[in-house]
Parts: structure tokens; sequence; C-alpha cells
């Protein structure tokens, strides 16, 4: 009788099962078709080592591949220490210590993240460069006859690293910060039991503790480094981002240009493997803290208050403060020279960012949902893959676009020329298509993060609650996950919003003729040595960029509390 009861058991729950595993392919099918397509660029990219390139290989070894290498190289050797050094002692001291300011250090240590590097190359230069605002100010005043005195060349490859460290600090910065706020503080209040000082507390172990922190926020921003194509053509330094552009578009050599963009992209493997490494660290670091302790910050007075103060002041001032105040006063300045068609190029702007934000947060939404509802290890495998675009640079993604585009017009203009003796022309390439395409697989990363980190906070007991009212899982999704994930839906919009607005080397290269963006425009009005006519397309960019970045501060400062000691 028990036996025939287990029978008639199993039977009943077979159709649930076999739904169970209807789903489960049907939502690895979607993951695998998400990783296929993200993966088109990158295989395209390798695949170009197999391709002949010509004698131009020779050429580029002759005259400009040593430059390439060398100022790359250099400019990854200079960022490191600039970033590490600025964002590492920023981090701890707004969050280990206590000194005049330090609240609004909090949030605005971080405004620097809204000024694209190519934004702050183009207004120093104007500030400092020789016909700059600076040097005119020395000689009316002063009398002093420029090229008579030593100034610095903002214009040369340790400016750009200057610049980039600007930049790109708040990557370290945020992370180290994170790193400092989850440690546990028994081992900080360990060390203090053993005598350490501030700065012994700070060497010998808060630093050895956040050291996968610190490599992650390192490895991002040398991703950025090796991704900028702005600052880098605009100062005249060489890298592996000109040279591709420059061999695709100046030279013509379209498989040479795919080979340098392959090498670029192996570096950057590189560097993801070391990014994803030291997440992994954190995460393991992260489960040993004790995080209902409130962190006891070290009181500072007098003199090391003011030297803490200037330490946080200095790169937010230079990195922020100065840049947005002269673009300010560029704007109101030149008003009549400001470009008229402002208004078109922020439209522009506002479309492909509109569509591209709202393709990749729903592609999230689909691919977070997959892990959640069948969380295997292939499909986790599939989704990771597939949110690998932010580590590959603009340039080597548009190369990666381009080229299977390229052959898929080639082969249907081709097929119907010969058939029907017509030409179809550029179906896909130098499309709206194409370039929205190539934001897509570039910020996918940043909208699944966010929204696979919100739909993680959703108990699974909800599920099992809303499955016995009788929802099925796309009911459950839109009913009960949207409506309470709404905020990270949006935040992980805003994000991508921002990256689009921001984003320069694959713009350049895939966008449509005569379609421009607002940094399109900023980058050929500097170019041009007009940057009065594009502060008003500057304004916008950096406007809109500080939005996020305070929601990620508040983020950072509300993962826990602190309180002072002497």
């Amino acid at each position: 009788m028990l036996r025939a009861s287990s029978i008639f058991n199993r039977q009943k729950e077979q159709p649930a099962i076999n739904q169970q595993r209807s789903l489960s392919y049907k939502w690895a099918l979607f993951s695998g078709s998400i990783a296929l397509l993200v993966s088109i660029p990158i295989l395209s990219v390798l695949s170009s080592f197999f391709i002949p390139s010509g004698e131009i290989w020779g050429h580029l070894v002759d005259t400009v591949l040593s430059d390439y290498i060398i100022n790359s190289f250099v400019l990854i050797i200079g960022v490191s220490v600039g970033v590490v050094v600025t964002g590492v002692s920023l981090a701890w001291l707004i969050t280990m210590c206590d000194f005049t300011g330090r609240k609004h250090f909090e949030w605005i240590a971080v405004l620097p993240f809204s000024i694209p590097a190519y934004l702050l190359a183009y207004i120093y230069t104007d500030f400092l460069g020789v016909a700059g605002s600076l040097q005119f100010f020395l000689s009316n005043n002063f009398g002093l006859e420029i090229g008579s005195y030593w100034f610095p060349e903002i214009r040369s490859l340790w400016g750009t690293v200057l610049i980039m460290t600007l930049a790109f600090y708040p990557y370290v910065y945020m992370l180290a910060r994170t790193a400092f706020l989850e440690q546990s503080t028994s081992i900080l209040e360990a060390s203090r039991i053993m005598g350490y000082s501030t700065w012994q507390s700070f060497f010998k172990v808060m630093i050895p503790i956040a050291r996968p922190g610190i490599a992650a926020g390192l490895a991002l921003a040398l991703m950025e480094t090796l991704n900028d194509f702005g600052t880098v053509q605009y100062f005249g330094v060489q890298t592996f981002t000109t040279g591709i552009y420059r061999t695709w578009f100046g030279l013509g050599e379209r498989p040479a240009a795919a080979q340098l963009a392959g090498f670029l992209l192996l570096f950057i493997i590189a560097l993801l493997v070391l990014e994803r490494w030291s997440r992994n660290k954190i995460k393991s670091n992260q489960a040993n803290t004790q995080r209902f302790k409130r962190i006891q910050r070290f009181k500072l007075n007098g003199f090391r208050s003011f030297i803490a103060f200037m330490v946080c002041g200095i790169p937010v001032f230079l990195g922020f403060i100065a840049p947005v105040l002269l673009l300010l006063h560029m704007f109101f300045s030149n008003l009549e020279f400001v470009n008229s068609r402002f208004i078109v190029f922020g439209l522009n702007t506002l479309l492909v960012a509109g569509i591209a934000g709202v393709i990749t947060v729903l592609i999230s939404l689909l691919m977070a949902y997959s892990s959640r509802l069948n969380p295997t290890r292939i499909i986790r495998a599939l989704n990771q893959f597939g949110a690998l675009g932010y580590a590959i640079p603009g340039s080597v993604i548009a190369v990666g676009v381009l080229i299977p585009f390229g052959w898929f017009d080639n082969m249907v203009d081709g097929f119907f020329r010969e058939n029907m003796g017509f030409s179809t022309g550029l179906i896909l390439s130098g499309t709206l298509f194409a370039l929205i395409f190539a934001y897509v697989v570039r910020f996918l990363s940043v909208s699944y993060n966010g929204v696979n980190s919100s739909l993680q906070k959703v108990t699974p007991s909800l599920d099992e609650a809303s499955r016995g009212l009788g929802y099925t899982f796309s009911q459950i999704l839109s009913k009960v996950h949207i409506p309470m994930i709404s905020g990270g839906l949006f935040t992980a919009f805003l994000l991508v919003f921002v990256d689009v607005m921001k984003e320069l080397p694959a713009t350049i290269i895939i966008r449509p003729f005569n379609f421009d963006t607002l940094a399109v425009q900023v980058y050929r009005l500097a170019s041009d040595e007009r940057l009065a006519e594009s502060s008003g397309a500057a304004l916008a960019i950096v406007l809109v960029g500080i939005i996020p970045v305070i929601l990620i501060s508040q983020s950072i400062t509300r993962s826990r509390k602190t309180e002072s000691i002497k």
C-alpha cells in the first residue's frame, strides 16, 4: 500500500519535474545565446591572428610599434603608482580617521569619476598650455615672455599619467574604502592592543588585508587606461588604442588593426583574470568580518588634521572642482561661440543612451532571473561570460563589431548583385543598430552586476509563496520581483546611460555618418582647438555623470557605521 502511494506521488510530481527541466533548458539556451552574441566581437578580433596582413606589420615595426609598446607600458606603471597612492590614501583617511571635513569627503572624493579623462585633458590644456589662460596671465601681469621661462608641458606622456590618475583613482578609492569598511574590527583592536600607531596599523595590518580590493580597483583603472582614446590622441601619445584607429582609418589596413586590437585584448584578459581573482579574495575576506561592530576612527587634531584635509582635498580639487570652475568660466565667457547644434547632439546622445540603457537592463534582468531559477554552474558561467564586455576596450569592441557586420553586409550585397541585379548597400555597418549593439556588449556587465545584486536580496520564500498562489515564473518576475527591485533597475539604467554618454572610442569608430554624440562633438571641437564651442556639451556630460557617482558614494557610506576615538 505504501509502495503504491509512493509511486502515485512520484507520478504526480513528474509533470512538475519535467516542467522544471524544460524551463532550465530554456534559460540555459537564453544565457548561451547572450554569451554567443557578446563573444562575436571577441572571437572576430582573436580570429584576425589567422588572417595575413601583408607587409604592413613590417612598416609598423619599423616606425611606431615600439612607441605603442613603450608608451602603453609607461602609462600602466605611472597610472598604477598614481591611482594606488591617491586612492588608498583617501580611502584610509576617510574611513579610519576623523578630521576636519571628513564627512564631506565621503561623497566628494568620488566626484572626479563623473568627468571623463579626455575632458580633463582638454580643460587643463586650455588652462596650462602655451596659449592657455595661466601663461597669458603671467605674460600680461608679470612681463614674462612666453617661452622665456620653464613651464611644465601638460601635453606629454607624464601629463597623460597625471590626467589619468585624477580621472581613475576613484576606482581604487571605492574598492579600497569598501575593503576597509568590511574588515574585522577585532583585527584593528588587536593591533591597538599591541601598541601599533595609526600608520603602523595602516601599513602592517589594514593594507595586507585590503590588498585584494586594491588590486581589483587597480585592474579596473588600468583597463580604463588602456581603453582611453581621447586623452592620448589629443596629447599626441601613441598607444595601442590610437594605433588601432590610425591603422584602420588612416592606413586602411583592417587586418593589421584587428591584430593590434587582438594584442591589446590579450593583455586585458590578463588584467581581467587578476580582477576576478581579487573579487574572489574579497568575498573570502568578507566572510570573516564582524559587521555588527562600529569602526572606531582615529581622531586627528591640529596639524595632522590639516595634512589629512590637504591629502584628500588636492585630488578632489584638481580632479573635479578646478575643471568644473574652468569649464563654467569658459562657457559663460564664450556664450556666443557655443555650438548652435548642441541640442541636436544632446538629442542624439539621449537617444542612443536611452535605448542602450533599456536593452541592457532588460537583458541583465533576464540573465539574473535565469541564474535565480536555475543556479547551475553552467548558467552562472554563461552569465559571467556574457558580462565580460566591460573589461574590453571600446576600440577593440568596435573593431570586433565591424568585422562580422562588414562580412555580413558584403555577403548579402554580393548575393543580391549576382542574383537580382541591385546593391543592398550597408545593412548593419554604420548604423545605429551596430552602435547600440556595441554599447550593450560594452556595458552589460555594469547593468548585470547591479541587477543581480538587487535580485539576490529578494528572499526565495517569496518565490515559493507566489508559486503556491498559482503564479507562473513570468508573473512572479513581473508582479513580484520587478516592483521590489525597481530601484536597482533604475540605478543600473542610470549607470549604463552615463557610461554611454561618456563613451568615445567605440562611438567614433562605429557611429553612422553625420551622427555625432556629445562626446564625439567635444572631441572634434577640442581637436580643432575650439574648446570654447564644446563647453556646453562638456558641461552636460559632467552634470549628468554626477548623479550616479553620488548614488554610489552614498551606498558605500551606508554599508557600515563608524565612531571616533581619541
